[in-house]
């Protein structure tokens, strides 16, 4: 095990490019939830906040027990757990961003769906009154005065809205409607931004009206946001039927040229990218964009992906990667990657980076910073270790 004691020097910005892949062996001091699942990580300046939906988390050495309603915070020097923030949240939490004066926006299924809190004494920031509700906020992102919020709510607009980040209050400059949903009701799953782009995935076809199957990238350089000329055929064609839509996790690169985008779907052969990895280059000027590469599980949900220029982490419960030809099998070129792995960005095959981790339903959150990679899932094994839903790979 590693001492880890520069972590106290650590400078905690992120998400930010590595300049190597972290290293396999957890740091030794986070905390544990006890639990459930966590769903989404934050980082405001040196503390780490974490979301999901569980009751009970320990400190590193398991000797305290903190009652704490899906959501808690601790310090990512230290590994302490903050004591007075305690917010009592009566649904799960799956969206997490930093805010400005030691404050977090959280977002899910809770009532109101979506609050800022002080990361002080939990108490709501004053002044922040979003207008959020008839569903519940699934992925928040935050680019300086602008909070953008993705789900299936209904208020102030349809599954996603851009709101001001100190009010709350709807950005009328943003008016793009996810629309002609593969399921009963149109819900956004993820989203990333990134300079002038808004990456956004879910169970929609349409996008203010343009068909952007699944996946569609938002022009918000200007005042006034709109669709971008990127468009993909790539999740046209259907996995199992229990997958009507398929997509799930995704992350653009730190400099914001390509993203990535996993899936789950089951194992299905041929050119279907169901449950798999696959980068896609920003700026691509054709509407009809092929994927730069594709890693397929073979048969194993992927759920969520940190891309750190180094490396592409992915999580999900997965058994294996670099397995197009599996069908819940391993087929040939096969590499086991036990619950998370690591894929080389430009050539999109697996690095040789295999910490482990006990597969369970799998990585719903990554948080890649200056320091290491965050991770968060619904299982206590990590790197060959105990670590409960919530962990930490350091950069070497």
């Amino acid at each position: 095990m590693l001492a880890h004691a520069t972590l106290a020097a650590i400078i905690a910005m992120a998400p930010t490019a590595h300049p190597r892949v972290v290293s396999a062996d957890p740091v030794d001091n986070t905390p544990h939830v006890l639990d459930g699942i966590v769903n989404a990580i934050a980082l405001v300046g040196g503390t780490v906040v974490v979301g999901g939906s569980f009751s009970e988390v320990a400190d590193s050495a398991r000797t305290t027990t903190y009652a704490r309603d899906n959501l808690f915070a601790y310090d990512l020097a230290t590994g302490q757990v903050l004591p007075d923030f305690a917010p009592d949240l009566d649904g799960a939490v799956y969206g997490l961003a930093s805010g400005d004066g030691g404050s977090v926006y959280a977002g899910g299924d809770f009532s109101g769906a979506l609050t800022r809190l002080s990361l002080a004494d939990g108490s709501p920031v004053a002044g922040f009154a979003p207008d959020v509700s008839g569903g519940t906020v699934t992925s928040l992102a935050r680019q300086g005065s602008r909070l953008y919020a993705g789900g299936d709510f209904t208020r102030p607009r349809t599954a996603l809205a851009r709101l001001d980040a100190t009010t709350g209050a709807a950005d009328p400059g943003f008016a793009i409607t996810p629309g002609a949903p593969l399921t009963p009701r149109v819900k956004v799953n993820a989203l990333a931004v990134s300079r002038d782009r808004l990456l956004v995935d879910g169970s929609f076809t349409t996008l203010g009206g343009r068909s952007r199957p699944q996946v569609g990238l938002i022009d918000i350089g200007g005042a006034t946001a709109k669709v971008a000329g990127w468009r993909t055929e790539a999740y046209v064609p259907a996995c199992m039927g229990t997958f009507p839509s398929y997509v799930r996790g995704l992350d653009f690169a730190p400099d914001s040229s390509y993203f990535v985008v996993v899936t789950t779907g089951g194992p299905k052969g041929g050119a279907r990218l169901c449950d798999s990895a696959a980068r896609f280059e920003t700026y691509a000027t054709s509407q009809q964009v092929k994927p730069t590469w594709v890693n397929k599980t073979g048969g194993d949900s992927l759920y969520s992906v940190a891309v750190t220029g180094a490396a592409v982490y992915v999580g999900g419960h997965q058994r294996w990667l670099d397995n197009p030809q599996g069908h819940d099998s391993a087929g040939p070129g096969a590499v086991p990657r036990e619950g998370i792995g690591a894929i080389h960005p430009r050539t999109g095959k697996a690095l040789s980076w295999n910490p482990g981790r006990e597969r369970g339903i799998g990585v719903k959150a990554f948080l890649a910073h200056n320091g290491g990679l965050l991770v968060g899932s619904d299982t206590t094994r990590l790197g060959r270790e105990y670590h409960a839903r919530i962990g930490m790979f350091p950069l070497p």
